[in-house]
């Protein structure tokens, strides 16, 4: 499930073991499931990256990004189950990379878990990297946007708000749990077509993505029913107690106690949202 807010707090998790460190080795862990996305080769990546030292742990968009002193990024999109762990894994079955740091300052390792296999791991150079990020495949970063970039961004479209928030060309970093989030606390329908929104509707949208996001970071993420999300040292993240409509369908809503949680499929992803709280009638305000 890694959003925006479990992977930044992954980086942040792991950004001090790792910055100014040698790598003595990245190495795989032998595992019987479904294998992560590497490219190049593993061999090819060690070739490149092993023995420099690790210069920045930075996230951009859903992706962890470990700029080494050759120059290199390995990028890591952790997808739907991915983690990074200094701690034991959830289990030990599905355990996919190691790092080891020079040196006898501990910890020296660093793990990569995912249960599911769907996680990518990439090696770019300076100029490749760069040349990916100016290709359009990632919007701008949702922690940066204003209203104003909002509104360039989605006002044209036909789509519903909720499935244009997801689209990770247009906005990166909103995943399926915080766009239900934002829109509640924006009083949003999330059916509401990104064409019909009104300036206010927009500017609430872009001040609650932030202070929603900056808010689950606090938290450390949402760990939900299943426990895959796990943080650094394999701890559960906090802000699922906070969710306000996230899975609470039949629930009594939190805000206007009134009406209960509505869900419905929105591009084949549950979208929870307040009937009374979110009216889909166009508002002045």
């Amino acid at each position: 499930m890694p959003e925006l807010p479990e992977v930044e707090t992954m980086v942040r998790g792991i950004r001090d073991t790792m910055i100014g460190r040698k790598l003595k080795s990245l190495e795989s862990v032998p595992c019987k499931c479904k294998p992560i996305t590497m490219e190049p080769s593993l061999g090819r990546i060690r070739k490149k990256i092993e023995g420099s030292r690790i210069e920045s742990v930075e996230r951009f968009a859903k992706r962890i990004v470990i700029r080494h002193s050759t120059g290199h990024r390995l990028v890591i999109e952790p997808r739907m189950t991915g983690l990074m762990l200094l701690e034991d894994p959830p289990d030990p079955d599905h355990l996919r990379l190691k790092w080891t740091f020079a040196g006898r300052e501990k910890p020296n390792q660093v793990w990569f878990w995912d249960r599911r296999g769907l996680a990518t791991c990439r090696l770019y150079t300076e100029e490749s990297w760069k040349e990916w990020q100016n290709s359009g495949k990632v919007g701008p970063d949702a922690l940066q946007m204003e209203a104003e970039l909002w509104r360039e961004r989605i006002q044209s479209s036909a789509r519903a708000v909720k499935v244009a928030m997801l689209d990770q060309k247009t906005i990166a970093g909103i995943g399926n749990l915080y766009a239900s989030e934002i829109l509640h606390v924006s009083r949003v329908h999330p059916e509401t077509r990104c064409q019909q929104l009104t300036r206010a509707q927009i500017k609430r949208i872009a001040e609650n993505t932030k202070a929603i996001l900056h808010e689950a970071i606090r938290y450390e993420g949402s760990t939900l029913s299943d426990g895959t999300y796990r943080n650094a040292l394999n701890k559960s993240g906090g802000y699922q107690n906070q969710h306000r409509v996230y899975a609470k369908e039949g629930k009594l809503c939190s805000s206007c106690e009134k009406e209960t949680v509505v869900r419905i499929v929105q591009a084949q992803r549950s979208t929870f949202f307040c009937p009374l709280c979110q009216s889909k009638r166009r508002k002045k305000s």
